[in-house]
């Protein structure tokens, strides 16, 4: 089924690579005029270039999420130039791994700022214009992080649990006001993503280089993923369309896990 979207107005932050450019890709396919965002302005140009390319509607704006002004900023562009809202993808974000022991302060709140600061900016500065057309779709990106621990990931396990009970929060409060807006969250599993290289860090290890990251990627699907295999960026994109569309009209505050079965184990 074509046009599942169709001249819907997206937002994903994030967007200029992994799963940020698949869930632009895929909801450009299916009719959506997409605004990617980002930090990272080479690559967000070129998504919106080949999105354009492939027959999408697509705009790239340049946005640090961490910042309130900048929210201000790209949602009033928005309603400029399109005069609406319909979906947000809080997608943005970045994983730091380390001891408690010794993790500079700063890394723990630098994860803070982009993973959960920028989506309560987010949600914050979107409903508002969401509401002025009846409603919308907010799809806040959690992990199977923010539903089990990780020994050597505590700082993103925190903002990524904090991510989906604040969802939950949202969609009650959007509920109770009668606004049409549903809010929910996703959990991807070990999805290959560029994100895995700040998880892993970089560099040798002692006299040994360090693994590439798809064959360290692969050690851990045969290790804990039941499906036996590792997930793609179109896979979550796939569930983010399916809550961006009118298909999930009757899902609020719900975790959508996308993981091959990592988090039941």
């Amino acid at each position: 089924m074509a046009g599942r979207v169709e001249g819907k107005v997206a937002l994903i932050t994030g967007g200029a690579s992994g799963i940020g450019r698949s869930c632009a890709e895929r909801l450009a396919q299916e009719g959506a005029i997409v605004v990617v965002t980002d930090v990272q302005d080479d690559k967000g140009a070129q998504t919106v270039a080949d999105i354009t390319a492939a027959g999408g509607k697509a705009s790239y704006l340049p946005h640090d999420v961490t910042g309130e002004q900048p929210w201000i900023d790209v949602v009033a562009a928005i309603k400029a130039q399109h005069g609406r809202l319909d979906i947000l993808v809080n997608n943005a974000g970045i994983g730091l791994s380390g001891s408690v022991l010794t993790m500079p302060l700063a890394d723990f709140q630098k994860q803070t700022a982009v993973n959960l600061d920028g989506v309560f900016l987010g949600v914050k500065h979107s409903i508002p214009l969401m509401r002025e057309n009846g409603g919308g779709s907010i799809i806040n990106m959690s992990s199977v992080a923010g539903l089990k621990g990780s020994a050597i990931l505590a700082g993103y396990c925190a903002t990524k649990g904090a991510v989906r009970l604040f969802t939950k929060s949202v969609a009650l409060e959007c509920a109770a006001a009668k606004d049409g807006i549903r809010v929910n969250s996703v959990h991807p599993g070990i999805i290959e993503t560029p994100i895995w290289d700040s998880i892993m860090g970089t560099g040798d290890v002692g006299d040994n280089a360090r693994p590439p990251r798809p064959a360290v990627l692969d050690a851990m699907t045969l290790e804990g993923v039941p499906l036996g295999k590792k997930g793609f960026p179109e896979d979550i994109a796939n569930g983010v369309l399916w809550l961006a569309s009118d298909e999930s009209r009757y899902v609020t505050g719900a975790e959508i896990v996308i993981d091959g079965g990592f988090s039941i184990k």
